[in-house]
């Protein structure tokens, strides 16, 4: 075993003055944990997050993201079921037509923040 870590690893922290139960009464319950893990799950694909950031720009069907993303049809219908299954976007129905867009302001934010924090230094 390397002395630097057996080192780290005999040292011991007693804790801080933080009240340890209040932070546990208040933690999200696990079916939430989970459902918040689902969505950045849903956001670890390059191929989703460049979809989203097409439809944070304008309302597209799905003709038009094929164009954007240069993908096939079935390909990019297949993301958008994902992503409205997790309620990241929404479609819209214009005769033969549908249209999709973000489900919600929060998904746009959640969106330019992260890009925000990966553009800051």
């Amino acid at each position: 075993m390397d002395n630097h870590v057996a080192a780290a690893c005999d040292d011991s922290c007693a804790g801080s003055e933080v009240n340890i139960e209040n932070i546990k009464s208040k933690l999200i319950p696990e079916s939430t944990a989970a459902q918040l893990a689902d969505l950045f799950k849903a956001l670890g694909d390059p191929t989703r997050v460049k979809m989203i950031h097409a439809l944070v720009q304008s309302e597209l069907c799905v003709h038009d993201l094929t164009e954007v993303l240069s993908m096939g049809q079935s390909a990019v219908s297949h993301q958008l079921r994902l992503l409205r299954n997790m309620r990241i976007v929404k479609r819209r129905k214009v005769g033969k037509t549908v249209f999709y867009s973000l489900d919600d302001d929060h998904v746009e934010q959640i969106f330019l923040l992260t890009l925000q924090h990966l553009k800051h230094e």
